[in-house]
């Protein structure tokens, strides 16, 4: 099991930049496929991004491409999730996740963070 730790969340302007942190102790997380998901209350979970173990694929949901980046740093045990041209559609709790395989369904995913909060204001 890792545990899962994200950070960076917070308020800003619509077409500002957020950069989101998830550390990960335990099982290093090197050793799993990372994935950032969001979710508005009342609303199911959604997928954002995923990143494979060795930092070198990625895929992305269509409303975020080409204004999120993810990427990992394994010997940090850290993963990213820079957010820039945000719009007040992004307000959400945003979550990582571990898992084994690359996928975009919550489900394939065990281990989660407790979530950190961005609120993007029009």
């Amino acid at each position: 099991q890792v545990q899962l730790v994200e950070s960076g969340g917070g308020l800003v302007q619509a077409g500002g930049s957020l950069n989101l942190s998830c550390a990960a102790s335990g099982r290093t997380c090197g050793t799993s496929v990372m994935a950032w998901f969001r979710q508005v209350p009342g609303k199911e979970l959604e997928f954002v991004a995923y990143i494979g173990r060795s930092g070198s694929s990625m895929y992305y949901a269509d409303s975020v491409k080409g204004r999120f980046t993810v990427s990992r740093d394994n010997a940090k045990n850290t993963v990213y999730l820079q957010m820039n041209s945000l719009t007040p559609e992004d307000t959400a709790v945003y979550y990582c996740a571990a898992g084994a395989l690359p996928r975009t369904m919550h489900i394939a995913y065990n281990d989660w963070g407790q979530g950190t909060q961005v609120t993007v204001l029009s």
